[in-house]
């Protein structure tokens, strides 16, 4: 049972691999799925950004957004959550932050904290409408060169899909001096 569980895991672990594709930005390296396109940033601070297929009955595309300020810059982990929960509001009226999913790990030596988190979205260019529906998947990236500020947006289904693959490109990470 043991060889099977393992032989599994290796299979899973290869099937990932060749549906992602290994990048680099800002001092960085990580994996993204094959099928998120690069797109052009439309500012310096968007060191990558990526088009997130959108998922059968979504009206439009996710984003994953890499933002990089310079080594040192951005603020901590905490006030990029604060940040994060204050372009949402939750249907239930429950506070963003009370809602929000937080993990945190290490790896390859970078402080890795996580948010999932859906509801109506505020954020966006400036004078943008409100967007219910829709889910976050971010995380402040901590280590020697950073921090890195990694955002996944856009409708809850299309951003539901794409969460094995934002978990995938969190695993690989590893700092490229």
């Amino acid at each position: 049972m043991r060889r099977i569980s393992t032989l599994l895991l290796l299979a899973f672990a290869a099937g990932v691999a060749a549906e992602s594709l290994h990048t680099e930005a800002a001092g960085i390296r990580f994996a993204i799925p094959r099928d998120w396109s690069r797109v052009p940033a439309p500012s310096d601070v968007r060191a990558a950004q990526y088009r997130i297929p959108r998922a059968p009955g979504d009206g439009e595309d996710g984003e994953l957004l890499l933002f990089f300020f310079g080594t040192g810059n951005g603020g901590s982990a905490e006030d990029n959550l604060t940040r994060w929960y204050g372009q949402f509001t939750r249907p239930d009226g429950r506070p963003p932050r009370d809602a929000a999913t937080v993990t945190g790990r290490t790896v390859r030596g970078l402080r890795v904290t996580a948010v999932d988190l859906s509801g109506t979205y505020l954020g966006g260019p400036p004078g943008s409408a409100p967007r219910p529906g829709f889910r976050l998947l971010a995380a402040v990236v901590e280590g020697e060169g950073g921090p890195w500020f990694f955002k996944a947006v856009g409708p809850a289904a299309t951003i539901g899909a794409a969460k094995p693959g934002f978990d995938a490109l969190l695993d690989s990470l590893q700092p490229h001096p």
